[in-house]
Formats: C-alpha cells, sequence, structure tokens
C-alpha cells in the first residue's frame, strides 16, 4: 500500500510523461508545418521529390520515320499545284525557280535508300559541268567533248583538283585511267564532295561519250531521312512537260522501290511538289481538276 510519502513522488513522474509526451506532439506538429510550408514555397511535397528521385522510364525510339495521316489533307491537282506555286514566283526568270519533287516514304529508318540517277524527258539542269578523266589526245577524250564534256584530261585534271580549282559539277572516268586516278590521291578531296569516280556508283565507264550524254541535262537523287527529293522541272515548264517529268520520275522510283523489295518494306506515302519560294503542294495524282484554268497560262514568264 503506497504511503503518504510517495504521492508527491508519483506526481513528479507523471508530469515528466506528460511533459515528454506533450514535447513529442509538439516537434511531430512542427515539422508538419515545415513540409507544408516547403510544398508551398516549391510547389512539391516530400512524395513530389521521392517521385522525383525515381530513375525515368526511357522513351521508346521510333524505328519508322513520322507519318501524317492524309485524310483530312488537302491535296491538289498538278495544274492547280503549279498555278499556286507560280504566284509565289512572281517576277522571277523562267529559267532559274526550279519545281521541286518531294516523294516521302512509308519505312524504317535503318534500312537501305534509294539512289540512282534519272534523265528526264526534259531537262532541268541544261548548265551542268562534267569532268571526264582520260588520255587527253585519245579517242574518248574526242566523244566525251562531242558529248558535252566541260574538262577533260589526265594529269591536268589531277593537278587543278589538288590545286583546289574544282570547275565541275560531275565527274566520270574512264576505265583504263581509273589506276592513275586511284595513285594520284584524289579520295580525300573529292570524295566529300560526292565526286570521286567509282565502279559501284557507276562513274567508272567504258563508254564515257554515251555516259556524258546521260549525265548531260540528267539528274540524281537520294532518299534522306525517308523523303526523296529532285529537281523536276523549271518555272518556265508547261504542265505537260511536267507530267512526262513527273511520270518518268515516279516510274524509276518505283523500279528502284522494287529493287529493294526483298529487304525492306517500303511504300511511298506522299508526293509533294514545291519551287524554291513556294511552300510544299500535296498531289492527288490528277493532271487537273474542274477548276483548273488553261494549261497555256501555266507556262512561259
Amino acid at each position: 500500500m503506497a504511503t503518504p510519502a510517495s504521492f508527491p513522488r508519483r506526481v513528479a513522474l507523471q508530469h515528466v510523461r506528460t511533459t515528454v509526451q506533450l514535447n513529442a506532439h509538439l516537434l511531430t506538429l512542427r515539422n508538419v508545418n515545415r513540409a507544408v510550408a516547403v510544398r508551398h514555397a516549391s510547389g512539391k511535397s516530400v512524395g513530389d521529390n521521392r517521385a522525383r528521385d525515381q530513375p525515368k522510364r526511357k522513351k521508346k525510339a521510333r524505328i519508322t520515320f513520322k507519318e501524317y495521316d492524309l485524310k483530312d489533307a488537302e491535296q491538289f491537282s498538278l495544274c492547280d499545284a503549279m498555278r499556286y506555286i507560280r504566284a509565289f514566283e512572281v517576277g522571277k526568270p523562267p529559267t532559274v525557280p526550279k519545281y521541286d519533287l518531294a516523294v516521302k516514304f512509308r519505312t524504317v529508318k535503318n534500312g537501305p535508300t534509294v539512289r540512282n540517277r534519272l534523265r528526264l524527258p526534259h531537262a532541268v539542269n541544261t548548265s551542268l559541268k562534267i569532268c571526264v578523266i582520260c588520255p587527253p589526245d585519245s579517242k574518248h577524250a574526242e566523244a566525251a567533248k562531242k558529248a558535252g564534256a566541260s574538262v577533260i584530261g589526265e594529269d591536268t585534271v589531277f593537278d587543278a583538283v589538288k590545286e583546289g580549282r574544282i570547275d565541275f559539277d560531275r565527274c566520270i572516268c574512264h576505265q583504263d585511267s581509273a589506276a592513275k586516278m586511284n595513285k594520284a590521291g584524289l579520295g580525300k578531296i573529292l570524295g566529300p564532295r560526292g565526286l570521286l569516280p567509282s565502279a559501284k556508283l557507276g562513274t567508272i565507264v567504258k563508254d564515257v561519250g554515251a555516259s556524258v550524254k546521260g549525265l548531260v541535262g540528267g539528274s540524281e537523287y537520294r532518299e534522306r531521312n525517308g523523303v526523296l527529293r529532285m529537281a523536276i522541272g523549271q518555272l518556265g515548264f508547261t504542265p505537260e512537260e511536267m507530267q512526262a517529268n513527273i511520270k518518268a520520275f515516279m516510274s524509276e522510283v518505283k523500279k528502284d522501290v522494287g529493287v529493294l523489295s526483298d529487304r525492306i518494306n517500303k511504300e511511298i506515302h506522299e508526293v509533294v511538289l514545291s519551287s524554291t519560294s513556294s511552300p510544299g503542294f500535296t498531289l492527288n495524282g490528277d493532271f487537273r481538276s474542274p477548276n483548273s484554268p488553261p494549261t497555256r497560262d501555266l507556262s512561259g514568264i
């Protein structure tokens, strides 16, 4: 049985216990208030920081190029697209601005690409300067000159290239001069410019005259990032000339895609016509629409 002398001691212990519990409760409230203050100041809570510290999931990389749904896109006939494009080129010389055709593919990013050379029915770039590497006094040089080559020779061409005088846009080499060209070490100069002749590209040839004729007025095209672009006409071309060039180009592109069909699935998604200064107009495959202007109004100046 507790004695009267032990009552003050019990009261003191109870008081200490109550004080400790009260201090712990106050400390908890203080921590809560501090967390709320941090949330109001930064807009984030402790939970937000915890979520922020978690490793972020990496987005899955796309394996194909981005495509747009063409169902709701406005599409144009060839004559209508030419009419709008010509409005952007008012006052320009008819031979300076070029019609450009862009073919967008439905294809994977790291697959094989389309690359080729084509001579259009109606030449677009008639100012192309062609270099032919062959003995200067040979029959091959004479044939190249008649076909329209601008620069012909061997040592003179090698010296000019090494001095930085590259006054040509395309370069082909006769097969008998290939070893001499390789020995001259032109790869570091012409290679980065895409001008070095090679058997793979079909620019080391046996008949230089025929090759020059194919290059004069011809055009090269190469797929980049799922898009194939090529100058398809001059501003002064008639709609009929443009139609002939587009048909020839698309026919060749379909053949190139067919060659790759056993290696990759590549399909034509969109064909866009533009010019030097105009935006692009998606073609619907028609030559003209009921509201198209007469074709004679879409040629010349």
